[in-house]
């Protein structure tokens, strides 16, 4: 199989604001970028016998330094880790780029914390003196370049720690999409004895190059605007030992305390990690102490669940699925509420900037069932507190709950004002949907019995208007309003369905066979209703349509077994004859797809060779495409390009097919904290 070459490489992935990329081939061929395509320069130079090179960022011919880039020759994209492998003047370097991004323990999920572990050895069997020079600028920690940067340094214990940090300090002081952190600080430092320096990007990188070392003092000509051409402002480490056949090795850390993180329901929240009291000075000092365990329970825990893709899913999914990984975790933040209960909101990238989607979070969910049910609860619980107090009037689920990162109320169509643009049919089913396999995933339902009154109302809701819904938005709001969704109605059916075991569960066995009955009368219904001879209809009304019926999954998963089993093969077989080059279009209105949804309507396939046939055009579509961004979940199936949406939490959706494998799903479930 051919080697991976991701459109977008994840290098620093903790959260929506600290979120770097590399969007090129090599990580040589351009400037590191936020998510969002903005510029947040890494700058990694290497000297080998004085001649330097660089090994990561782009071109430094704008500053007069003409230098080569080291030849990259490997890239592997693991759960936890980003590895390149690159060489020059017989000198090999591992680049490794470890986020602890663990989500069975949410202690270590939380740190803003990513690792850069530089591994160096001769290739040619001779000695070489080596300096190694890496930089950050204050890109970082502005929204734009018209903003001012400021810098400093700490003394921790022995060790220096440089900072950035923008001038204002404009704490949550506004929400939207394209945007970056512009509050708190950028903290850096080496695990290694090395010198430090503060100052701008041109002269420290100049001295770098013509001798190997930093300067002696800082600049302290500050504050200093960003602007578009250099110098920026910068702080910078560099380390130098003679290289032979032994592997050396250095360990900079990078950390973001951005001190507050979101605010929910007009009150300013911590981050989980800073829940007990603990400052950056705390979080950076543990994680040091820490690192040769963080760096063993990483490699192992990505080695074993790329073994677990790959007997799940085969070669081309595991790939697919590692890249998809700190994506997932990173388009979220993990915050602490006013007692200390874990709240994980996520923030819909480039499609409106709102947060705690419930239509994003139910695509992702299937990540978090797999990993770590507690996290998908911390997910749930802001929206149905929302639509439990006086402020949700309405008789159906909301959207979301503001615009990232201020969640105090929806934003979205109608907000809390009318049923303009609502989604009433789909945010009552996924929220069902979740709520039960939440609660068959743990073995309990008190998250259920706790917001019954709620749930109970959203059920009579589908009862009433799921079977064939009305002309209204479904979480494919891209396409349009549409009435008679045939696919819409599946999601309605099945939370019904759920509901009814959610009732027998809770001693409610009266509800649950009347619920039940009524579910199943409905099936019937939707079959007569949709069926278009080998596969079945994109709405009712409409003969000779079809469309992806990805909602179906859940009925397997949850072992409702509400539509007959030949509904999925027909639909199967359809599917095959519908594919583009790059995947399965969402219907036959364009040729777009939705990543997540193909993963998902792969799963109704009986045969691995049937299941594999949709995900080797997404392996296709990932080594090809043209649109260099961090998986977009909505591109085209014939060009492969890009639709719009990138880095989104919805691209968990393709471990859905991990939880048909129980003895993994349990393996990922009895997994336990690196530190007890």
């Amino acid at each position: 199989m051919k080697a991976l070459r991701p459109p977008a490489v994840p290098l620093i992935v903790n959260d929506p604001y600290m979120s770097v990329w590399s969007m090129a081939d090599r990580l040589t061929d351009d400037d590191s970028r936020h998510w969002t395509g903005q510029p947040q320069p890494l700058c990694g130079l290497i000297r080998i016998d004085g001649q330097c090179w660089r090994f990561a960022g782009g071109s430094l011919d704008y500053i007069g330094l003409d230098l080569p880039a080291m030849r990259q020759t490997g890239l592997t994209v693991a759960p936890t880790r980003t590895i390149y492998q690159m060489e020059a003047g017989g000198i090999q370097l591992s680049l490794t780029f470890l986020t602890a991004a663990l989500p069975h323990d949410l202690d270590m999920l939380a740190r803003p914390i990513t690792w850069l572990d530089m591994q160096v050895q001769a290739s040619d069997g001779q000695a070489h003196a080596v300096e190694l020079y890496l930089d950050v600028t204050g890109h970082w920690v502005v929204d734009n370049p018209a903003q001012k940067a400021i810098w400093g340094r700490h003394r921790l214990e022995t060790r220096d720690l440089l900072w950035l940090g923008s001038l204002e300090q404009p704490l949550l002081a506004k929400s939207g999409d394209d945007l970056r952190i512009d509050w708190g600080y950028l903290y850096m430092t080496s695990l290694q004895d090395a010198a430090g320096a503060l100052g701008d990007s041109s002269s420290l990188r100049r001295a770098f190059v013509e001798a190997g070392a930093l300067p002696q003092r800082d600049s302290t000509e500050m504050p200093r605007s960003i602007d578009s051409r250099p110098p920026h402002p910068a702080m910078a480490w560099a380390w130098s030992a003679p290289i032979d056949e032994r592997l050396a090795g250095w360990q900079v850390m990078l950390a973001y305390d951005d001190g507050f993180s979101v605010e929910y329901m007009h009150r300013k929240l911590r981050p989980y990690w800073r829940r007990q009291g603990r400052g950056a000075a705390d979080l950076i000092a543990l994680s040091l102490a820490q690192w040769p365990e963080i760096k063993a329970a990483c490699a192992a825990y990505d080695e074993e669940l790329m073994a677990d893709l790959r007997a799940v899913g085969g070669e081309a999914y595991a790939q697919l699925a590692a890249l998809a990984f700190r994506q997932c975790l990173g388009a979220h933040k993990l915050v602490a509420d006013i007692d200390g209960r874990p709240l994980f909101f996520s923030k819909e990238n480039f499609s409106n900037g709102c947060m705690a989607t419930v239509d994003v979070s139910y695509p992702s969910s299937p990540f978090f069932l797999l990993f770590n049910p507690d996290l998908l609860e911390a997910m749930l619980r802001p929206i149905l507190d929302y639509a439990e107090s006086p402020r949700w009037r309405f008789g159906f689920a909301p959207h979301d709950i503001g615009r990232y990162p201020l969640a105090n109320g929806q934003v979205y169509g109608g907000g809390e004002e009318s049923e303009f643009k609502q989604m009433p049919v789909e945010e009552c089913g996924n929220m069902l949907i979740m709520l039960t396999a939440l609660c068959k995933t743990r073995g309990d339902c008190d998250l259920a019995r706790r917001y019954w009154s709620t749930l109970s109302t959203w059920a009579q809701y589908l009862l009433d208007n799921g079977l064939d819904p009305a002309h209204q938005l479904c979480t494919d709001d891209f396409a349009g309003h549409l009435a008679h969704n045939c696919n819409l109605s599946i999601k309605a059916l099945v939370a019904i369905a759920a509901y009814a075991w959610l009732c027998e569960q809770l001693d409610l066995p009266a509800e649950a066979r009347e619920i039940r009955s009524r579910a199943e009368e409905m099936a019937r219904d939707w079959l007569q209703m949709a069926d278009d001879g080998d596969h079945y209809r994109l709405t009712f009304d409409r003969p000779g349509s079809w469309s992806c019926k990805y909602n179906l999954v859940w009925d397997r998963l949850l072992n409702l077994d509400l539509f007959p089993s030949e509904l999925g093969k027909k639909e199967i077989a359809h599917y095959k004859a519908m594919q583009g080059p790059y995947g399965l279009p969402l219907d036959l209105r364009s040729s777009y797809a939705k990543l997540d949804w193909i993963v998902w309507a792969a799963c109704l396939a009986d045969k691995p060779e049937d299941f594999q046939s949709f995900i080797a055009p997404l392996y296709k579509w990932l080594n090809e495409t043209e649109s260099r961004v961090p998986l977009t979940d909505w591109f085209y199936t014939d060009s492969g390009l890009q639709v719009g949406m990138q880095a989104r939490s919805v691209v968990g959706g393709v471990y859905i097919k991990m939880l048909y494998t129980k003895s993994v799903h349990r393996k990922c479930l009895g997994r336990r904290r690196i530190f007890d």
